[in-house]
């Protein structure tokens, strides 16, 4: 009895730091911004219980949040597909037995390895800018442009959103593992019976890939959502041009640390958090009808 006792104290021990953490960094703060919603807070003066007003705020009177919930749903609906089909396209062409195969995958994995980091959404306004590299080999072909590409409204998001795809690495090597584990005999079996590339690909590798996709499809939506890096480098913290590259998240970080509304802000967290567990929730309902698993009941 006393031996158990003993493994008991010593588990809970070993357990205190997580635990600790847990209800100090992540449960308090969660609670803590839970009231905040309801409450004028500038981080100067107490809390002021106010109700429901922040988010009557929100809905009826700040247009401009509606601005950042139009860009948000672009920039995650564009970005998220085209990101899954660039690195499932690369996967495809890494899955092969060639020599210094490891090289090319670590290349396409290293733009993910350093994030959507500050140094790289600086050398993004570089390749963008009026006199940037894009504008520079456009020149180099006969296309004289002196464009601002962040700049201009109608394309400013659309860097963005290039930057989001480029990073395809971490999604690509969970592809990668994926692909190799389908059998190879299946593709022989195929071959056998006439089926091309086409078919072989919409009836095999599709199929078997589809609880991957699923899980890469959950995992980019809910980064995409919280991308904020590129969009505050880019447009140096204004969600410029025309709040053409006001995300949510960049929204949310001027209401708490410019305007310091941090009850509004964190309503607005809130808000996006239901959003993303709604979408989330969709996606998991709507897996009945494309998700293939091998042995059926198993999900």
């Amino acid at each position: 009895m006393k031996l158990r006792e003993n493994d008991n104290v010593v588990g809970y021990v070993f357990t205190a730091p997580f635990i600790l953490g847990f209800l100090i960094f992540t449960l308090y703060p969660i609670l803590s911004s839970l009231y905040y919603s309801f409450t004028e807070y500038n981080l100067m003066e107490a809390p002021r219980w106010i109700g429901f007003d922040n988010y009557d705020k929100m809905f009826f009177d700040d247009e401009k949040i509606w601005k950042s919930f139009q860009v948000t749903f672009t920039y995650v609906f564009a970005s998220v597909p085209l990101r899954l089909a660039f690195a499932l396209i690369v996967a495809m062409l890494l899955n092969r037995a060639i020599s210094g195969i490891g090289i090319y995958r670590s290349a396409y994995y290293l733009p993910s390895l350093i994030g959507g980091s500050v140094a790289v959404s600086i050398m993004w306004v570089q390749i963008f800018g009026d006199k940037g590299l894009l504008n520079s080999l456009l020149g180099a072909v006969g296309i004289h442009s002196d464009t601002s590409w962040i700049g201009s409204p109608g394309t400013a998001l659309w860097t963005l959103i290039a930057l989001s795809v480029w990073q395809f690495g971490s999604s690509m090597l969970i592809f990668l593992a994926g692909l190799k584990n389908i059998p190879v005999s299946y593709y022989e079996a195929a071959g056998v019976d006439g089926a091309n590339a086409f078919h072989r690909f919409f009836k095999i590798t599709l199929p078997l890939l589809s609880p991957i996709i699923l899980f890469n499809l959950i995992m980019q939506t809910i980064s995409a959502f919280m991308t904020f890096t590129p969009a505050y480098i880019i447009s140096r913290g204004e969600g410029g041009p025309l709040d053409n590259t006001l995300l949510y998240s960049l929204y949310l970080y001027r209401r708490a640390f410019v305007f310091f509304e941090m009850g509004y802000a964190s309503a607005m967290a809130w808000v996006m958090l239901i959003i993303i567990g709604l979408i989330t929730l969709a996606i998991f309902k709507s897996s009945v009808y494309w998700v293939h698993y091998e042995t059926k009941g198993e999900k």
